[in-house]
């Protein structure tokens, strides 16, 4: 697409406008490229580039509007493409193979131009036609190639932010499922409430600052950046730009979400290890999105002799989680099932849904009974004492049950089961000795 510029109409007594980029231009993320390369960099290897190229939701998509006569219409693609439903390019996400690339996924330009937020679900979001693009700087620079304004909807520093953020990743289905409540368990958590030294927004969890010039613009000041890379759970499944570096930053923060305990009790000639999970540092629940395919549990192994004597959560790589027979498997999912009670993955069939998730902190005070929400599950170990027994906890942002329903329906690919990951967190990894005797670790 051509990236022609704008020129105010003026005469030659008068001083001329900037020439700033026409609108066609602004919705063009290569456009931004050479001002804010950082950005773009970070950005292109983002879920919100990847939105639209993911194979699942691709695969989701057209198996819905299958299933659903049509019914299912811009549901998804409103969120996954917003461009190219405002833009017209798309009503149901069918052709999105075939919409130019500038109009796929969550572009620069449609976070830019919000400027209001008109509910909590499903992408309420108002774009400005003024050519304005909004961000969190006071002072923007009037030299750039388009009109700038600040916005503390695009401030990270702002509590308004979260609503920009929120309002896209709660999710309430055609028939008034609440599919995704990132933005509600955010609004009841500790890092939501006023006036506490504990206030965080989403921008300042998954869009750390840092210093530096905003442009290549000669002259740039010094400012507070957003990284755009935004990283999460979820990771790209095809090749894809900074693929590797997101999946870097994705382990990085499931590494400070919980913090686990291992505590260790005799028990009949044998032990009892009581595992607790704290969800202490992630702004809403663990796991959080579209938790009905997320998948999170703990493996705890015992050994006596060099010799493994019990285990629960060892799952081999390439078992879907729902296949196991493990009678101790502590599940932290969420279980969908349809009108009929049956579990379903497909999310236009879910009537219901039962969470079994990490509830978020609610209060910094101990004396309130709800500072104490981390959630416990007991192993039991007789008739052995072990000379160790080790806990870590693994993630998947989807799993095999959920690729294998839609490869079944000729939906998707085998070849994407392969490239499904499994993350370990690095600050559940704890290991008990009997030389500690009985005791908490860590």
């Amino acid at each position: 697409m051509a990236l022609a510029l704008a020129c105010a109409a003026c005469d030659g007594n008068e001083t001329p406008d900037p020439e700033y980029l026409n609108a066609e231009a602004l919705m063009d993320p290569q456009a931004c490229a050479s001002c804010h390369p950082d950005h773009f960099r970070e950005w292109s290897g983002s879920m919100h580039a990847y939105a639209s190229d993911d194979p699942v939701f691709l695969a989701l998509n057209e198996r819905g509007q299958r299933e659903t006569e049509g019914a299912l219409g811009p549901f998804c693609v409103q969120c996954h493409a917003p461009m190219a439903v405002r833009a017209g390019a798309t009503t149901d996400g069918l052709n999105l193979r075939d919409v130019p690339q500038h109009l796929r996924g969550v572009t620069c330009y449609f976070c830019h131009s919000v400027d209001a937020v008109q509910g909590e679900h499903n992408n309420p979001l108002r774009l400005a036609s003024d050519g304005v693009m909004r961000g969190g700087i006071a002072d923007p620079s009037p030299d750039a190639p388009h009109r700038s304004g600040y916005s503390p909807l695009h401030d990270r520093r702002s509590m308004e932010s979260a609503g920009l953020c929120g309002s896209c990743h709660d999710v309430v289905t055609p028939q008034g499922v609440f599919l995704e409540r990132t933005y509600s368990e955010w609004k009841n958590s500790l890092f939501a409430k006023p006036g506490r030294t504990t206030q965080l927004t989403c921008g300042q969890c998954h869009m750390e600052g840092r210093d530096g010039p905003a442009s290549t613009l000669p002259n740039s000041p010094v400012r507070l950046l957003h990284d755009h890379a935004a990283p999460a759970v979820d990771v790209a499944l095809i090749p894809f730009p900074e693929r590797e570096a997101q999946r870097a930053l994705v382990q990085e923060e499931l590494d400070r979400a919980l913090v686990a305990k291992l505590c260790v009790r005799p028990l009949a000639g044998g032990v009892e290890a009581v595992v607790s999970l704290d969800n202490a540092f992630a702004g809403h629940a663990f796991t959080s999105g579209a938790a009905h395919n997320r998948r999170a549990w703990p493996e705890v192994v015992a050994y006596a002799g060099g010799q493994v004597i019990y285990e629960s959560g060892v799952i081999p790589a390439d078992q879907a989680l729902s296949t196991s027979t493990d009678p101790d498997l502590w599940r932290i999912q969420e279980d969908a099932v349809d009108a009929q009670g049956n579990k379903t993955y497909m999310f236009w069939d879910i009537a219901t849904s039962t969470p079994s998730l990490l509830p978020p902190s609610v209060t910094n005070d101990p004396s309130d009974p709800a500072f104490y929400h981390q959630v416990e599950r007991t192993y039991r170990i007789p008739n052995v004492i072990p000379d160790r027994i080790t806990l870590r906890v693994h993630l998947r942002p989807m799993d095999f049950d959920l690729i294998d329903t839609l490869v079944d329906s000729g939906d998707l690919d085998p070849a994407f089961r392969g490239e499904l990951v499994t993350f370990t967190l690095g600050n559940t990894s704890v290991e008990w000795t009997p030389d500690r005797g009985f005791t908490c670790v860590p």
